[in-house]
C-alpha cells in the first residue's frame, strides 16, 4: 500500500491510496473459506459447495467491503498521523470513466479531496482586548417595569370617551379600494401627533387620517398589518370606533405581590420593589453575560485569522447533506457555519492547551440551572427541586443523546471563555439598558 500527500493550497489537498493484491487478497480469501462453511446453495450440503463456486457468487461483494473497510482505516490512521487539523470528511473523488472492474482488476488508484487548517494559535494575554458589560437598573427601568406590571395586572374597563394610552377597538377601511380589517389598536404604539386624533372620542365616532401619517414599524407593531398589507397602505384612512379598552393601574397590595411572585412572598411594597429590582438584575446579569461572552469569541475569531478551506466545506456540506441543503441554502447559510466552526477550532484549542474540560457534574449542574430558569416563574420551585433529578435525566437523554453532548460542548466553551477573560486585557464596563439596547442594534 502506498499513501501519498498533495497539498493544492495552504489548507486543502488530495490523499492518493494505491492498493495491490497482498494488501487485501488474504483477508478477503479467508473471508471467502469462512463464508463456505456458513453458506447454503442448492444441490449442496451446508457448507460443502466448492470454495470456486462461492466465489463466483459472493466474491466481488467480499471484495468491494474489504477494500472499502481498509481504505476507511488506512486513511483515519494516515490523518492522525499529520500535525495539521482535518476539517469536515475527506471526500472520494470519482473518476470520469467510472473504470474500476472489480472482477480482473488487482491494483487499485483512489483519491480524496481534504480540507485543513494547519494551526490555532491565539495569545491569550495583554495583547488581546475584551470588554466584559454589565446592565445598571436604575430607577428609570425599575419604574417602567412597575408601571407595565402595574397595567399588565389591572382590570379592564370600557369607558364612554378615549385617553391616551387607551386601546381602540374598531374598523379600519381605506377610502379607496377594498381594503377593509377589524383591529385594536393600542394609541400607546403609534406617535402623539397620529393618537390626538384618537382621544376624546365616543363609540361611532370616525377618525380620518392620511398614510403618510403612519410609520412603517407602526402599520405593523400597532396596526397589525402584514407585509402585504403594509405594501398597499396608501392614501386616505378611516377608523370607525366600536369599543374603548382601558386598564386601570393594580394596585400595589398583598394581591398584586401575590400575583407576580408567589403566596407570601413579599409583603411591603419595599420588599416587593427590592424584589422586581433583584429579578430585573439577575434578568440582565445572564443577558449581559451571553452579550459578553459573544463579543470575545468575535474578538479571539478575529485573532486567530484562520485561513478555511471554504470552496471544501462547502462542497462537503453539499454533499453530507445530500437531498436535504442545495448549493445556494449553503451558500446562504456558510458564514454563520464559518464562524461557528472557527471558533468551536479555537475552543477546543485552548481547552487542549490548558487542561480544560467538561466534567460530567458540570453538565448535570447546568441543566439544572437551565431547568429551574424555564420554570422561574411558575411558582413550582418546591414541587421542581423535588422532581430535578428526573427533568435532568430526561432532558440530557433525549434526542438521542445529542442534549448532553449539546450542554457539554456548551459547559466548555464557558470553561473556556472564563479561562480566557483571566489571561487578556479585560475591562469592565457599566451601561445602562438603552447603551445595551444601541449595542444588540449595531
Amino acid at each position: 500500500m502506498e499513501i501519498t500527500l498533495d497539498k493544492h493550497s495552504a489548507n486543502q489537498a488530495s490523499i492518493k491510496i494505491t492498493l495491490n493484491e497482498a494488501d487485501y487478497q488474504p483477508k478477503v480469501d479467508a473471508k471467502l473459506k469462512d463464508y463456505a462453511k456458513k453458506a447454503v446453495i442448492k444441490g449442496f450440503r451446508p457448507g460443502k459447495a466448492p470454495i470456486a463456486m462461492v466465489k463466483g457468487m459472493y466474491g466481488v461483494s467480499l471484495l468491494v467491503d474489504e477494500i472499502n473497510a481498509l481504505l476507511g482505516e488506512s486513511l483515519n490512521n494516515y490523518l492522525k498521523e499529520q500535525t495539521f487539523r482535518i476539517l469536515g470528511e475527506p471526500l472520494p473523488v470519482e473518476k470520469a470513466d467510472n473504470s474500476i472492474d472489480w472482477k480482473t482488476q488487482k491494483d487499485f488508484d483512489f483519491e480524496y479531496k481534504i480540507g485543513f487548517v494547519e494551526s490555532v494559535n491565539i495569545a491569550l494575554d495583554a495583547t488581546t482586548k475584551g470588554t466584559k458589560y454589565s446592565i445598571k437598573v436604575d430607577e428609570k427601568l425599575i419604574n417602567e417595569t412597575l408601571d407595565n406590571l402595574k397595567s399588565q395586572y389591572g382590570n379592564s374597563t370600557n369607558p364612554e370617551v378615549s385617553e391616551a394610552n387607551d386601546n381602540i377597538y374598531g374598523d379600519l377601511k381605506a377610502s379607496e379600494g377594498d381594503f377593509s380589517k377589524t383591529i385594536s389598536l393600542p394609541l400607546s404604539k403609534i406617535s402623539k401627533k397620529l393618537a390626538g386624533k384618537f382621544i376624546g372620542l365616543s363609540k361611532d365616532a370616525v377618525v380620518e387620517f392620511d398614510a403618510k401619517e403612519v410609520k412603517k414599524e407602526e402599520w405593523s407593531e400597532a396596526f397589525g398589518l402584514t407585509d402585504e398589507e403594509i405594501a398597499e397602505a396608501k392614501g386616505a384612512f378611516t377608523f370607525t370606533i366600536v369599543n374603548i379598552n382601558r386598564t386601570e393601574a393594580a394596585e400595589l397590595n398583598q394581591e398584586f405581590f401575590d400575583k407576580i411572585f408567589g403566596p407570601e412572598a413579599v409583603s411591603t411594597e419595599e420588599e416587593f420593589i427590592n424584589k422586581v429590582k433583584e429579578t430585573l438584575q439577575g434578568s440582565y446579569d445572564r443577558e449581559s453575560k451571553v452579550f459578553s461572552d459573544e463579543e470575545l469569541k468575535k474578538v479571539l475569531v478575529q485573532k486567530a485569522n484562520l485561513d478555511l478551506p471554504d470552496a471544501f466545506l462547502k462542497e462537503w456540506l453539499v454533499r453530507a447533506n445530500e437531498g436535504k441543503v442545495s448549493e445556494a441554502d449553503v451558500e446562504n447559510e456558510y458564514p454563520i457555519y464559518a464562524k461557528q466552526l472557527t471558533w468551536s477550532l479555537i475552543s477546543n484549542q485552548i481547552a487542549k492547551d490548558n487542561s480544560i474540560k467538561a466534567e460530567h457534574e458540570d453538565v448535570i449542574e447546568k441543566t439544572k440551572e437551565m431547568v429551574r430558569e424555564q420554570f422561574a416563574s411558575s411558582g413550582l420551585g418546591a414541587q421542581l427541586e423535588a422532581s430535578m433529578d428526573m427533568f435532568v435525566d430526561n432532558y440530557l437523554k433525549g434526542n438521542e443523546g445529542q442534549n448532553y453532548m449539546n450542554m457539554m460542548t456548551s459547559v466548555q466553551n464557558e470553561k473556556v471563555l472564563a479561562f480566557v477573560q483571566e489571561k487578556i486585557d479585560l475591562v469592565e464596563k457599566e451601561i445602562s439598558i438603552d447603551e445595551f439596547k444601541e449595542l444588540l442594534e449595531k
